[in-house]
């Protein structure tokens, strides 16, 4: 499984967002970044990634799934500390 098939799946279940997903084999990571994770907490912002994966996990297909996801004014938030660090 390739990033860019992972990266498809996601993006077929969150329209909306824009996602990236870098790795390799079985372990990748993804940012998700989209409306659609106003008002969730972290918890709820990962099971929606994962909903949109959960057969390739328990299929084994998908091994490990690191999932960062933010609103776009946490994304910019993000990105300005990532910068100034």
């Amino acid at each position: 499984m390739s990033p860019e098939d992972v990266q498809q799946r996601i993006a077929a279940g969150l329209p909306d967002c824009e996602i990236t997903v870098t790795g390799d084999g079985s372990h990748f990571e993804v940012i998700a970044v989209g409306e659609v994770f106003e008002g969730l907490t972290p918890v709820k912002k990962q099971q929606l990634v994962y909903g949109t994966v959960n057969d390739l996990i328990t299929s084994g297909e998908l091994h490990a799934l690191t999932i960062k996801a933010y609103t776009p004014a946490e994304w910019d938030q993000a990105r300005k500390l990532q910068i100034s660090s």
